[in-house]
């Protein structure tokens, strides 16, 4: 984006009916918050943390910055996270509110009350307690979008295990190497899964996973019948989930815990082959989950909340698991896929539950833009969407033809749109609009979360001027910040808090540009090798790694090029241990690796495009030139001096 791109678009201001009754009305209030927190930083953050949860035992110590970078937020306050978003609720007379209504892939709708979801929980909790897992044990969960899934989440959290959730599209592999490095005493899984009008397996996979080695701490596997498929019940391992609850009490006496103590570790790919541990803490992630439920989401008693994300993700944890059941709030929780039975399935559910806040990715509005420019009975017009007062984007930049759209088509023009800038590390939102104060710039996240330090900054760590590019920094620790990466601490450091910094400022891993006139932040995108496919972070080590352990791949090297729906697209360039494929035959080695990498890593992984060529192109040192692969994936000429490579003629096999 150009340093003046934003100024030259229109500006969308908040109106009268966002700005009424707004937990932030206006950017007076707005400022406010900033100012507060800038003048008594962790009297800021302790504030919020009174008044937002409730404490077993009180905190004393607000921050503790002794053994920095690794932060301690309110470490001698106990609570317990899934007390905070159950048995508040029904203590407070909620127990009859709607907590979640559940749409199958299929149409059907379950909904659960907050009294029954601590029902579910609660004797869930106590089916863990009774198979021996404790406090402070690992249990992976691999499960659909379900109820399960969630009350799984809750019920670790009550009993003070850390769950580790593996998405329901990861491979054996996947599953087995995140068992392996959490050390998970447990795994949560189901027959199958439905998506699309399909039935999928999963435990088959768990399985697998389970075979292969590095898995010896798993005691117990709980499965969720859900499919009715072929499910191998293994004596003395396996108990299916509706047996492991039978019979249980519906009271759970919470484990209470200090605040730093781990909820859950979720794996995320990184610029090495090896997927991180994210480690993230009790009390700070869920005020952070609280307060972003208040501020960016304006939640109200009446508001009926739907994130699209899967659980697989921070998304899914903060604002589906967390967020919204703290903050007592009905929720959706969806099983499908967005384009069945047709591309109008979003739509439909809107206007079915009246959602009034509505929370996707930016790929989703792509695919559905296209859908509806394709059939007109499946665009957003054709359906009753009057209830939605807020929407909001997530995943990775929303680009300003897919704003408006979504702005005009499905928001009816009434309806901001908080576009959320964080990642997995941050646990919650960095930099979003407030709906009834910040005004709008379609493709802009706009401004930091109050209380959030964030900054553009040059290799050096000093700012740049507002309208000059750099590298995207947090100055001051923050509650809902990762604590470590799980057994790998050293990782942690280096990969977050960098000696180019002094190890005082957080390394965010984006490339950032401030407007020269609002000071509005645009990410620019990743500064490592690191792809955002769909919204999902895939490090290009991972894929390259899983592409070169192929009988028939001798050197392999990833990149990413731009994509109209899935905003990134990967890209491989393969060189193999026999003669270059052509025609035919490379038509079929392209789809037995794609197949290959889906199997090893997940569907999300399979590269749209691979090119093979003889050798890659590179330095006479042997460094392969990642800078022309990314050029010629894009389809860009290569006009700059190549006589340094050792084979520029490699460059014409690679074109594609």
């Amino acid at each position: 984006m150009s340093n003046n791109e934003t100024t030259q678009q229109k500006m969308y201001y908040p109106s009268e009916a966002s700005m009424k009754n707004a937990a932030i009305s206006g950017m007076d209030a707005y400022n406010a918050l900033c100012k507060e927190a800038e003048a008594d930083y962790q009297g800021y953050w302790a504030r919020h943390a009174r008044e937002l949860l409730d404490w077993k035992q009180p905190f004393t110590t607000v921050l503790d910055e002794s053994n920095a970078p690794f932060f301690k937020w309110f470490p001698d306050g106990k609570l317990n996270v899934s007390y905070n978003c159950l048995d508040r609720n029904v203590e407070k007379g909620l127990g009859d509110k709607v907590a979640v209504i559940f749409e199958a892939d299929n149409g059907e709708v379950t909904k659960v009350t907050y009294k029954d979801m601590l029902s579910r929980v609660s004797k869930f909790a106590n089916a863990l307690r009774g198979m021996g897992v404790k406090k402070g044990d690992r249990v992976v969960i691999y499960l659909p979008m379900s109820i399960e899934g969630v009350v799984a989440m809750q019920a670790c959290a009550r009993i003070g295990a850390t769950h580790s959730i593996v998405f329901g599209g990861f491979s054996a592999q996947a599953l087995r190497d995140r068992i392996e490095d959490a050390g998970a005493v447990a795994l949560i899984t189901s027959d199958g899964q439905h998506r699309g009008g399909k039935a999928l397996p999963l435990k088959p996979i768990a399985d697998e996973a389970l075979t292969l080695g590095g898995c010896d701490s798993i005691k117990n596997v709980i499965v969720v019948k859900r499919t009715g498929g072929d499910c191998n019940i293994v004596a003395g391992r396996d108990i299916w989930f509706h047996d492991a609850v039978e019979g249980q009490s519906e009271v759970c006496e919470p484990e209470w815990v200090d605040a730093e103590h781990p909820l859950f570790i979720l794996y995320t790919s990184g610029s090495t082959g090896k997927p991180k541990g994210v480690q993230h803490s009790s009390g700070g992630y869920l005020l952070q989950a609280v307060m972003s439920m208040k501020y960016t989401f304006d939640i109200k008693p009446d508001d009926v909340f739907w994130c699209t994300a899967d659980i697989g993700w921070v998304t899914g944890h903060t604002y589906i698991t967390y967020g919204p059941l703290a903050c007592g709030a009905t929720e959706i929780v969806f099983e499908g896929v967005p384009t069945y039975p047709d591309a109008g399935r979003f739509w439909k559910m809107i206007q079915n539950h009246k959602v009034t806040i509505f929370y996707t990715a930016p790929t989703a509005i792509r695919s559905l833009i296209k859908a509806a420019d394709n059939n007109e009975s499946v665009h957003p017009k054709q359906y009753d969407l009057s209830s939605l007062r807020i929407l909001g984007s997530v995943g990775e930049p929303i680009n300003p033809a897919a704003w408006e759209w979504y702005y005009e088509n499905v928001g009816g023009g009434r309806c901001p749109i908080v576009d959320t800038f964080w990642q997995t590390e941050t646990g919650a939102h960095m930099m979003t609009p407030m709906p009834g104060a910040t005004p709008l710039v379609p493709g802009s996240c706009t401004l930091p979360f109050p209380g959030i330090m964030a900054a553009v900054v040059d290799e050096t760590g000093t700012d740049v001027p507002w309208g000059q590019g750099g590298i995207l920094v947090v100055k001051r620790p923050w509650p809902s910040m990762i604590r470590t990466i799980w057994n790998d601490p050293d990782r942690f450091v280096k990969s977050y808090y960098p000696p180019d910094f002094q190890g005082k400022l957080y390394l965010a891993g984006d490339g950032a540009i401030r407007d020269a006139e609002t000071g509005y932040f645009t990410i620019t995108g990743r500064i490592d090798d690191v792809l955002n496919v769909s919204g999902h972070r895939m490090g290009t080590m991972e894929i390259e790694s899983a592409l070169v352990a192929h009988e028939k791949v001798a050197e392999a090297a990833v990149v990413g090029r731009p994509d109209d729906v899935t905003g990134e697209a990967i890209v491989a360039f393969v060189v193999l241990k026999g003669p270059r494929p052509t025609g035919d035959e490379a038509k079929a080695v392209v789809k037995e690796l794609q197949n290959w990498v889906g199997h090893e890593i997940g569907p999300i992984a399979k590269p749209k495009d691979i090119r093979f060529g003889e050798n890659l192109p590179k330095t006479r040192s042997g460094k392969i030139m990642r800078r022309l692969l990314r050029q010629l994936a894009k389809g860009e000429e290569i006009l700059q001096d190549t006589s340094t490579l050792e084979n520029p003629a490699i460059l014409d096999q690679l074109k594609g």
